[in-house]
């Protein structure tokens, strides 16, 4: 029983220290040259030599012409915490009470302003979430996947090299697999929540959480590296709690805002570094002897969906597993916070 406690106190200790000490590495990232350019022996410089060497040539000006890392981080602190973050702040901490006082002035202090108020503020408040914070959080959805796969596909070929891609019709099988399945371990954490008993469900619904961000910052990762979705989440399941500390900083700074909006915005701003933590992550040595099985329930419920559904058209994933060839690493725009 000690041994044990011990190994889950390290686990956790030393995935929580992986996370934050990871996203250092996004200073030089940019300054490393890509694993995947070796260097290749001189060849004599025949014509098929030198068309070789200009095709080499305007690969890697192509190459250098791609976003970098950190300017992919910036863009996303811009635009999660400068335009979508901060417009909320100014509407509900500006624009909000100067029309509140203004209204006051124009019926000078009597108590009919605040009936007037009564009405006029929930009425900008709804018409401020449905005409900007909505769109623009659908919106955020997409670009944020985007420049998260450019940061998770940059950090992966400054350390490992040459993605293991496989096909096009793999992709999107495992795509749709995984969004579902991530969307129903969502809502398993949601529920976990409503436990009885006091402290218990905030506890079990954080430990989904943890094991859930962890998920998102390692499947870019994983993917790249040829992983199929079932070999992911024994992976997560048979070491539970290195990926719980890995994912413990994550869901306690996005639990703290009340708003579910602000705390996409935190999600988005601050992912980006735990996907460069998981990318530079070591590989983990000391395994539990009892994996935590939280991902059963969601694996086999996504399993009889994505039978009746999606796999109509497709060939569909085993049933004795999670099963679906390698994805995850695409636009996720369903399932994640932010």
């Amino acid at each position: 029983m000690t041994d044990t406690v011990r190994l889950v106190t390290a686990g956790m200790m030393r995935g929580f220290r992986d996370s934050i000490l990871g996203t250092l590495k996004v200073y030089k990232m940019d300054q490393e040259p890509d694993s995947s350019m070796t260097k290749k022996p001189v060849e004599p410089q025949t014509v098929l030599a030198q068309r070789r060497a200009e095709r080499m040539k305007h690969k890697d000006s192509r190459k250098e012409s791609e976003p970098k890392v950190t300017h992919r981080i910036m863009q996303c602190c811009a635009w999660n915490g400068g335009v979508c973050w901060l417009s909320i702040i100014l509407f509900n901490n500006l624009l909000l009470p100067c029309l509140q006082w203004f209204t006051e002035s124009l019926f000078g202090g009597s108590g009919s302003h605040s009936v007037v108020w009564s009405w006029i503020g929930p009425i900008l408040s709804w018409t401020f979430s449905a005409l900007w914070i909505l769109p623009l959080f659908v919106l955020s959805k997409i670009v944020n996947s985007f420049w998260f796969q450019d940061i998770a596909d940059a950090a992966y070929r400054k350390s490992r090299g040459r993605p293991q891609l496989p096909s096009i019709s793999k992709v999107i099988a495992d795509l749709l697999f995984s969004v579902l399945l991530q969307s129903l371990f969502l809502i398993q954490g949601m529920l976990a929540s409503f436990l009885p008993i006091h402290g218990i469900g905030q506890l079990v619904s954080l430990l989904h959480m943890c094991l859930l961000y962890s998920l998102y910052a390692f499947e870019y990762k994983w993917f790249n590296m040829g992983w199929e979705v079932h070999r992911r989440l024994t992976y997560i399941e048979c070491n539970w709690p290195y990926f719980v500390g890995f994912g413990l900083p994550l869901a306690l700074l996005t639990a703290l805002p009340p708003s579910l909006v602000i705390s996409g915005c935190v999600f988005s701003i601050l992912f980006p570094l735990f996907i460069i933590s998981a990318n530079e992550a070591p590989p983990i040595v000391d395994n539990i002897d009892f994996p935590l099985r939280l991902f059963s329930p969601v694996v086999g419920m996504s399993n009889t969906i994505f039978h009746k559904s999606v796999a109509k058209g497709t060939s569909a994933p085993s049933s004795g597993g999670p099963g679906t060839p390698s994805s995850a690493r695409q636009v996720r725009v369903s399932s994640e916070p932010g």
